[in-house]
């Protein structure tokens, strides 16, 4: 059939990532020898210096990796809330939502955290090896996208009045940054030099450790929590300052988890945790009738009843303080019980279930929040005037058998100011905890904020085959779980998964339910579609009850995949077309 791109094929390895410099780069560092950690490592911080807009190092990151003949495992990178932010001390300041930008937004950064670790721990090249990529494009620019531009005029205003430390790196001369005009950020890059200056010495091991403790000890750490101190202006209309400090920086590790896990039709998919948005995935699996005729209405309108469902569960029992199991939520009678809600139209209603015949426990203030702004997961400037951003993407498999997924995304451009001496903001992940006590994802000290953040692995008799993802905020468990079932459902090319015919199927997303960015809103019924999904299924979709609206043929989903046959060792990549950026590469 025919696809916007071909679904790459090789023996050697296999990146894609939601922008080509940082996929050429992951193919660099196999080309070098590395792995696909290190690859995966170097993409990364490729990735925080050419989309800006979507990710820095301020920022958090999920990673699941699959190292050759080893298990699975979920790397955190998810920071948790500052000591001194609880729900009390944000109500005391007159706030009813942790604003969605500035300093009270900002978990600890996470990010850097996560990606040393594994270069540490399965990675094979220095630190400097794999940050040269990120230091050159810093240091003597890259060619700016569209977004980043679009981005940076939406919020020129409070750059030029609030956020003029920000305004110093990303308004030029007055203004935003062309497509296609050379983007320079030389704090950034003196930052990564001083990092390496730093920690240089020993063992690579040795080495690696030694970045981490200046990043949580030392001038990274220093800076972020001074800056993080200065009354900032943010999405509340008023100026504060943050709780962020260098006891917290300092206090977080990320460390290891077991992934969640659920087998359906021979495919078992594993995903962060509770903490996450990733257990939405294994529940919408959990609940799909026993046969599905791919593509048709009943097909589109049973994964978007199946979505609310799971979706209301993550509204209920999702979060650092939840107490309900995900083998609670898994189990078969439970998902049989939540299946049988699904009718012949469409439900305006958020039904969060009972696992073991618990009470559900949702927000009391989000019947009230602000209706949903319509948008694709690109970052956005809400009516309200909130800003919002949205996230990365990379996936690599080397020639041994190596496969990750990441996600990395929080630190935008639009997030926080520019902490001068860094040439990065902190993040604003606290924005998806409630302000509301006893709830599982109630504000609380220490602990970890629910993310929307969700990497991907899916396995077949026990072997990892596939590692993908995408960005999108609340839609990633959409976009990704019609991708999986695209694979499945379809017939194979070249002797391997058609991965891009699959990325490239149209698709769609629903917001009815709270969104888990300030301001919080709910479209009840709403369903976007592209308009390629055809006037018949739009026709029937509406006929049902939904509220359709229709966007632009490539205007859902951000995916990235790669993939690996374990009986030829063919390895297999695809990238989104959409929005122009993603690429896959490898041979």
């Amino acid at each position: 059939m025919f696809t916007t791109r071909p679904t790459l094929q090789g023996t050697f390895g296999m990146a894609s990532s939601t922008h080509w410099l940082a996929s050429s780069t992951a193919m660099a560092v196999l080309e070098d020898g590395g792995n696909a950690f290190d690859a995966a490592v170097a993409a990364g911080f490729v990735l925080q210096v050419v989309e800006p807009h979507l990710n820095g190092p301020g920022g958090d990151l999920p990673i699941i990796l699959a190292p050759a003949g080893g298990r699975v495992q979920v790397l955190c990178g998810q920071g948790p809330a500052p000591s001194g932010a609880s729900v009390d001390s944000y109500t005391g300041l007159g706030l009813d939502l942790v604003p969605g930008t500035g300093p009270l937004a900002a978990a600890v950064p996470g990010a850097v955290e996560a990606w040393l670790v594994l270069l540490r721990d399965h990675g094979t090249k220095r630190l400097a090896d794999v940050l040269r990529y990120a230091i050159g494009y810093a240091a003597d620019g890259h060619p700016a996208v569209e977004r980043i531009g679009g981005t940076v005029a939406a919020v020129q205003e409070l750059f030029e009045t609030e956020w003029t430390t920000s305004a110093a790196v990303y308004l030029d001369g007055g203004r935003p940054p062309a497509p296609g005009a050379l983007l320079r950020n030389p704090m950034l890059a003196d930052t990564w030099r001083r990092l390496i200056a730093e920690s240089a010495g020993g063992s690579r091991e040795a080495e690696i450790d030694a970045a981490r403790r200046v990043w949580r000890e030392g001038f990274v750490a220093e800076a972020l929590a001074a800056f993080a101190a200065r009354p900032t202006m943010d999405t509340s209309g008023e100026r504060h300052a943050g709780f962020l400090t260098t006891d917290d920086i300092a206090g977080f590790e990320a460390t290891y988890e077991e992934p969640a896990t659920f087998t359906w039709n021979g495919w078992t998919v594993a995903k962060p945790g509770l903490w996450s948005q990733g257990p939405v995935f294994l529940q919408q699996l959990a609940l799909l009738p026993d046969s599905l005729d791919y593509a048709t209405p009943d097909y589109v309108h049973t994964l978007v009843e199946g979505t609310k469902l799971a979706m209301a569960d993550r509204e209920a029992w999702y979060g650092d303080l939840g107490d309900v199991s995900l083998d609670a939520l898994l189990a078969p009678a439970y998902s049989n019980a939540r299946r049988d809600l699904v009718g012949g139209t469409a439900s305006y209603e958020l039904r969060p279930g009972s696992p073991d015949g618990r009470a559900p426990q949702l927000p009391a203030a989000h019947a009230d929040r602000l209706p949903a702004t319509a948008g694709a997961g690109e970052p956005t400037v809400a009516v309200d005037g909130g800003t919002r951003g949205d996230t990365c993407h990379v996936d690599v498999v080397d020639r041994w058998g190596n496969m990750i997924s990441a996600t990395p995304s929080g630190g935008w451009l639009q997030s926080n100011p520019v902490v001068p001496e860094l040439g990065f903001p902190l993040g604003t992940r606290l924005q998806m905890a409630w302000l509301e006590p006893g709830l599982p994802n109630s504000l609380t000290p220490g602990k970890r904020p629910r993310t929307t953040l969700s990497p991907s692995l899916a396995l077949r008799d026990g072997e990892p085959v596939l590692a993908f993802g995408t960005p999108g905020g609340d839609q990633q468990d959409q976009w990704t779980l019609h991708f999986l079932l695209a694979v499945a459902l379809r017939d194979e090319v070249r002797g391997g998964p058609d991965l891009q015919g699959a990325i490239d199927a149209p698709n769609w997303h629903t917001d009815s339910f709270p969104s888990s960015f300030y301001p919080r809103g709910t479209a009840p019924g709403s369903l976007v579609v592209e308009s390629r999904i055809g006037e018949k299924t739009i026709t029937d979709l509406r006929r049902r009850g939904h509220d359709v609206t229709v966007g632009a043929p490539w205007s859902e989903g951000r995916i990235c995949a790669v993939a690996r046959d374990p009986a030829t060792g063919v390895l297999s990549a695809g990238a989104n077309p959409r929005g122009m950026q993603g690429y896959a590469v490898g041979r």
